[in-house]
């Protein structure tokens, strides 16, 4: 009984990842795939694209990008909760306005 309180409840995010068209470029972004995401928040909504993102095995057969790396961005659309935008820093996922996709 424990064990079915401690489970929280998973969502679905609507993920769209934006991509410049070549790497370490500061302007340019565009969007490349967008994904439905089964997470408890939005950490593990991030891990969990990060990882199928990085992965040639796990790479969806229709995504046209290249892996994730630094300096790309995550759109996490949550309907009427509103939307989030992270960008991949070298320290991690960093939350950032909208302004900077352009």
């Amino acid at each position: 009984m424990l064990k079915e309180l401690a489970k929280t409840r998973k969502k679905q995010f609507d993920v769209t990842i934006f991509q410049t068209p070549m790497f370490n470029q500061k302007k340019g972004y565009k969007q490349v795939y967008r994904i439905m995401v089964e997470s408890i928040d939005h950490d593990e909504c991030l891990g969990s694209v990060f990882k199928t993102f990085n992965v040639l095995d796990r790479l969806p057969a229709d995504f046209r990008g290249r892996y994730i790396s630094t300096g790309d961005i995550l759109n996490i659309d949550e309907g009427r909760r509103g939307q989030r935008y992270y960008q991949l820093q070298p320290g991690g996922w960093q939350e950032i306005n909208r302004i900077h996709i352009r």
